[in-house]
């Protein structure tokens, strides 16, 4: 009885070993896929960013106040039906608002030029091929 089942016990092996090792070889194998990464060539995009359009800021009127005509200021908003509420500034304090424009100013037109650069950039192999 033990004889039968030992010799059973053994072909099972032997057949299920040489099995299992191929299944897990092949496998590995038929899931690998090449990269092409430097093999093709891969077209720049377009940039297609708009340029930003410049702003349209509204008008103001400045109203100089000073010692000796704020009662006369003050009297001419009363009559045109503007309530005299004034915020002011120093001239030092208009000299650093003054300051802070022209930053603001250059920061702007250094991003101008680095969208510009970047267009260049990204389009300017297409526009040498199309010059060929």
């Amino acid at each position: 009885m033990y004889h039968t089942e030992d010799k059973t016990y053994r072909l099972a092996w032997i057949v299920a070993l040489p099995l299992i090792l191929v299944l897990l070889l092949s496998g590995c194998s038929a899931g690998v896929k090449t990269l092409s990464i430097f093999k093709e060539e891969v077209p720049r995009q377009e940039l297609n960013l708009p340029k930003p359009t410049p702003l349209e800021m509204e008008e103001i009127y400045w109203h100089i106040i000073t010692s000796e005509n704020a009662e006369e200021v003050f009297a001419k908003l009363e009559k045109d039906g503007i309530d005299p509420v004034l915020f002011g500034l120093t001239d030092k304090d208009f000299e650093m608002l003054s300051k802070n424009f022209a930053k603001i100013r250059n920061q702007l037109m250094q991003t101008n030029e680095l969208l510009d650069k970047y267009k260049e950039y990204y389009e300017s192999d297409e526009k040498k091929e199309d010059n060929e």
